[in-house]
């Protein structure tokens, strides 16, 4: 049990890691968010785009 909450911490790290490195890496944000999309989907995550733009204001410290 202990070791199913470890990686899902990773997991998550993981996933708000990357989504973070894409938000800095010189991208349109039609196409950095497209690629969070396709990125999380391949992880089996589905989420609408109202939910990624939700994702980058949480994470750029704006709001959506």
């Amino acid at each position: 049990m202990k070791s199913l909450t470890l990686l899902s911490a990773f997991l998550g790290g993981a996933i708000v890691g990357a989504a973070g490195a894409l938000l800095f890496a010189p991208e349109k944000g039609e196409e950095l968010r497209s690629r969070i999309v396709k990125i999380l989907r391949k992880k089996g995550i589905k989420i609408s785009d109202d939910e990624v733009d939700a994702l980058v204001a949480e994470l750029t410290g704006a709001e959506a």
